[in-house]
């Protein structure tokens, strides 16, 4: 069976719906015809008619957050410090830190798309949807969240549709050796909209940002704005995240892509 790609990733565009009002990303396109003026002064003399057919090259001048697009969030991006739980607390590591072998590895997808926007996915939701797919969890397997924002992506409702990750099911993965995870939503954890009302109802600080703030205690990476995961079986495939490599952030962009190769899963399978 040849080697077969699906591709995880959502593209960086103008006027889609991805993140909230004032944080999109913005792209300025200069097609052929139009950049003879950034190439004039490398070669003084040189006439628009002097290039074949008149082009000159096609460019793109990009503004972006290092979590426009699909992107790899550092343990970094969630707090200063990480691995307090294993008795060596220490700096966090940002993306140009990040352990290569943690982007490239077995992927596993849970379906969370039956919960409403906004629930907060327990560590018994976990260990029952492992359970429902005769799944354990292994040390560095990639596991994504297949929530219901993933077939939202571009509307309107995008930034707070999905369920989200809470501490307690985040550190159950992370317990087990997971350190690298991902969702189709627009953030780990849940929605914001949702949490505000909750914060407001109980003044609980600390259901602010539960998910991300699990790396505090053992530090992990997770994917954000992931797409195409109801396409993908619930395991049986390869994940390649690598991010692009920005000293000293919080993030980085990735093509994240599931590869399904029969010699990589018998591998795998036989070191295990």
């Amino acid at each position: 069976m040849p080697r077969r790609f699906i591709d995880l990733s959502i593209y960086l565009e103008n006027e889609v719906a991805s993140d909230p009002p004032g944080l999109e990303p913005h792209i300025q396109y200069f097609a052929h015809d139009s950049s003879y003026e950034q190439i004039a002064p490398f070669f003084p003399g040189l006439r628009k008619e002097d290039l074949p057919d008149g082009e000159g090259w096609a460019v793109e001048l990009v503004r972006l957050s290092t979590h426009n697009g699909t992107h790899l969030d550092a343990p970094y991006h969630f707090h200063s410090t990480m691995d307090k739980a294993l008795g060596a607390q220490r700096s966090a590591i940002s993306i140009d830190e990040v352990p290569l072998e943690w982007c490239f590895q077995p992927g596993v997808k849970l379906d969370f798309r039956h919960f409403e926007d906004g629930y907060v996915v327990t560590a018994a939701d976990v260990d029952a949807e492992l359970a429902r797919i005769q799944h354990r969890l292994k040390p560095l397997e990639i596991v994504m969240v297949n929530t219901s924002a993933g077939q939202r992506y571009g509307q309107r409702d995008y930034v707070s549709a999905g369920c989200g990750m809470g501490r307690e099911a985040t550190l159950y993965l992370l317990e087990r050796g997971v350190r690298l995870t991902g969702t189709d939503a627009w953030s780990w954890d849940a929605p914001f909209v949702h949490t505000a009302k909750k914060y407001r109802e109980t003044g609980d600080a600390s259901l602010i940002w539960e998910g991300h703030k699990a790396g505090r205690d053992i530090g992990y990476c997770h994917l954000e704005k992931l797409h195409n995961l109801e396409s993908l079986p619930a395991h049986g495939f390869y994940v390649s995240c690598f991010p692009h490599k920005i000293r000293g952030a919080s993030a980085g962009w990735t093509r994240a892509v599931a590869i399904f190769d029969d010699a990589l899963t018998a591998a795998d399978a036989a070191a295990s």
